[in-house]
């Protein structure tokens, strides 16, 4: 059980530092702060969005949830795998290639080492955020292929709207403070998160 609080517990903590460090850096508008909270914000992340999952998938295993909680398991087991692999391949490839395009074209990361520049080339041309595309995607197939009820659950109404809230709410400020202008018309001109064709 600690594991399904520790999951729960992680969300909620991130929409917190979320909403505490929005409201923060809205009264602390220089580039400087952007650049120390996006760094906070990102041990939020991995603290409370992917810690808990990492460790779920050792103990109790990604199956257990379920009768922990004495859930039902999700239905069609063979139809629910076979979903959660068809959405496992577009999320590794939006995370594989948006970590390669940050490291080359921004200059640094998708944590620590803040980008030092827009990248909006390849699939940052069709979305601007194809990394958190990725992170749904790859996150709602773990839940899927493991028949979790309980995974897909907090996947679909925790883990994603939280995370949407963050990009929205704090990290489209956070950019505008670092990038300018640069950001903002890179803003107007490309889709949020479903990328355009």
């Amino acid at each position: 059980m600690f594991t399904v609080y520790y999951v729960i517990i992680g969300i909620i903590a991130f929409f917190l530092a979320t909403l505490v460090l929005g409201v923060w850096l809205r009264s602390h508008r220089t580039q400087i702060e952007a650049e120390k909270s996006s760094r906070v914000m990102h041990f939020f992340f991995f603290a409370g969005l992917v810690a808990p999952p990492l460790i779920a998938i050792f103990y109790p295993g990604l199956t257990r949830f379920d009768a922990l909680l004495d859930l039902p398991s999700l239905p069609f087991k063979p139809f629910m795998l076979a979903l959660g692999i068809v959405l496992a391949i577009p999320g590794l490839y939006f995370l594989g290639v948006t970590n390669k395009l940050l490291r080359s074209l921004g200059s640094g990361t998708n944590a620590f080492i803040l980008t030092r520049r827009i990248v909006n080339d390849d699939i940052y041309k069709r979305t601007r955020n194809p990394m958190s595309l990725g992170f749904y995607l790859f996150a709602l197939a773990l839940g899927f292929a493991s028949n979790s009820t309980f995974i897909l659950l907090a996947v679909s109404l925790g883990l994603i709207p939280a995370h949407i809230f963050f990009l929205k709410y704090f990290e489209e400020l956070e950019l505008e403070l670092r990038f300018g202008e640069s950001y903002l018309e890179y803003k107007r001109s490309v889709p949020f998160l479903i990328p355009n064709l």
